[in-house]
């Protein structure tokens, strides 16, 4: 039996906290270069203990096993702009060798029955201890604004009906998260056509370029939740 809590999440503590900073550092790299960041935000949490009993009781998850077999209790969510920004940021995920990649699991290719939407990636991390190393177990969690937006709202409301959902309200649910992606959708293809056009607009007037940068340089700061 677990009697110290806060010695056993210690380590947890300590894995998001070094990730924050890590994750926070991509969005730094990528603003030091002159480029728009994939990375728009990035947040992270420890399970409460509340939550960890909770699930392991609903999960059926041994003590024992509590260290292998939930994946969550350390958790970071990468917050993106675009869909495309999310698998952007899992190649770089990817390309990392500070952490280990054990299972992706794609819910916006593959939407859940309820409209939820995100990228989950579950890593191995190691993290310095005095007694040496030990890796912990990680999920991250990429997403758009909206998908987020969404997301956080259900959560809200599941927590309120406890999993249960009337049907006309489990429907409307699933609209909104519909009418989310649609919205990111189209976000997307406005940028593709700024995109397209702005050498065009460049060409025929240098000066907008520097505006444009200027315009940049003040909406970029990070809206970074600790």
């Amino acid at each position: 039996m677990i009697e110290d809590w806060s010695h056993f999440l210690l380590p947890y503590e300590q894995a998001v906290e070094e990730l924050k900073i890590k994750l926070r550092g991509i969005r730094k790299q990528y603003k030091d270069a002159g480029l728009q960041s994939p990375v728009e935000f990035v947040t992270g949490r420890v399970k409460p203990v509340d939550s960890i009993k909770e699930k392991m009781v609903r999960r059926h998850v041994a003590e024992d096993r509590l260290e292998e077999d939930m994946q969550d209790i350390a958790g970071l969510r990468i917050m993106c702009q675009f869909v495309g920004d999310i698998y952007q940021v899992v190649d770089l995920l990817r390309k990392r060798t500070d952490l280990t990649i054990l299972e992706e699991r794609d819910y916006i290719s593959n939407v859940k029955p309820s409209g939820y939407r995100s990228y989950h990636i579950v890593v191995s991390y190691p993290v310095q201890m005095l007694t040496g190393e030990k890796r912990i177990l990680a999920e991250i969690q990429v997403r758009t604004l909206a998908m987020n937006f969404w997301a956080t709202i259900e959560h809200s409301l599941n927590y309120k009906y406890q999993g249960e959902f009337p049907q006309e309200l489990q429907g409307r649910l699933e609209r909104a998260g519909e009418a989310a992606f649609r919205l990111d959708q189209e976000m997307s293809a406005i940028r593709e056509d700024i995109s397209e056009a702005q050498p065009h607009e460049n060409t025929n007037n240098p000066s907008d370029g520097a505006s444009q940068q200027n315009n940049d340089d003040v909406s970029s700061t990070p809206n970074e939740t600790k």
